[in-house]
């Protein structure tokens, strides 16, 4: 079973308008509502995919019954700690002559319902994949993604991380089977710019010496970098379309990954993760299968 992380879940409302004018009464052309966070983006892609997966996190509220309820209409397993208190979040994404979004804060999440959430992944079994992304609410501690993987260390579950900076470095220790930084955030976490092919994949080998499994360096218009756990290099391009939407597609490539990976052919689930990337990014909202499919096609 593939088990995701969601600590801040929310409501996506997506318009779309012309020109975004401050401190005037905007109208939209568009308007639509999903389900957001990113280990419920790669919960999503996987199910479009056909790979079952378990959603975890915590949710509050009015809001946070209806992204339970939603993510069951879809027939994904959601299995979230509800908290007493609160509401999750409603993101406010505009897409007018420029990308903006407000995103809020979301509840407070307090240390029993912790607990509840580690009690969820104390049962994870042997040949399981836990899926950590996305950055951490105020109200857990900083370290919450290392305490995971300590809690999990010594079992055969395949974890996979995507952070940035100390956050990513510091789980480095406990082998996780896939990190998936891009290249800016790779030469952040050494303090450089990275200009070239050579230079990223000199510091993605650094992050496999520290302990990575897998390292999946996502490098825009120029495509992706695979070092696989066997130390072979992969480049694949990028895919050519209009890009409509840059929300989720990061969390759309792993979940591309992960579904190609699972029969061990890494030179695949790169493509794959391209071609769930590039769906997510010519699309209104996340990939489809059908999107996917065309995409992976043509590389």
């Amino acid at each position: 079973m593939i088990y995701t992380v969601t600590f801040n879940p929310a409501i996506d409302y997506v318009v779309r308008m012309d020109d975004l004018k401050l401190g005037e009464v905007n109208r939209a052309s568009y308007e639509a509502m999903f389900f957001g966070g990113k280990g419920i983006n790669v919960s999503i892609v996987l199910n479009e995919l056909g790979i079952k997966s378990r959603t975890l996190g915590f949710t509050a509220g009015f809001t946070g019954e209806a992204i339970e309820n939603g993510l069951r209409s879809m027939g994904i397993d959601a299995d979230f700690v509800r908290l007493e208190k609160g509401n999750s979040r409603i993101n406010v994404k505009i897409k007018a002559n420029e990308e903006t979004e407000i995103n809020g804060q979301g509840p407070h999440i307090d240390d029993n319902a912790l607990t509840s959430l580690f009690e969820k992944l104390d049962n994870l079994k042997d040949g399981d994949t836990l899926i950590l992304a996305g950055s951490i609410p105020n109200s857990l501690p900083s370290d919450i993604y290392e305490k995971i993987m300590q809690r999990l260390s010594g079992r055969n579950i395949k974890t996979v991380v995507d952070a940035t900076k100390d956050l990513l470095l510091n789980v480095l220790k406990y082998k996780p089977f896939l990190i998936k930084p891009n290249n800016h955030e790779l030469g952040e976490m050494f303090g450089i710019k990275l200009s070239t092919i050579e230079e990223i994949e000199e510091y993605a080998r650094k992050l496999q010496e520290k302990g990575a499994r897998n390292v999946l360096i996502s490098m825009a218009g120029d495509g992706a970098l695979l070092i696989d756990e066997n130390g072979k290099t992969h480049i694949s391009g990028v895919c050519k379309g209009i890009v409509k939407n840059s929300v989720g597609a990061g969390d759309s490539m792993v979940a591309g990954f992960v579904a190609g990976s699972l029969d061990g052919n890494y030179e695949y689930a790169l493509k794959l993760g391209t071609a769930a990337g590039g769906a997510t990014a010519f699309s209104d909202g996340l990939a489809t299968k059908e999107k996917i499919t065309e995409l992976l096609n043509t590389l």
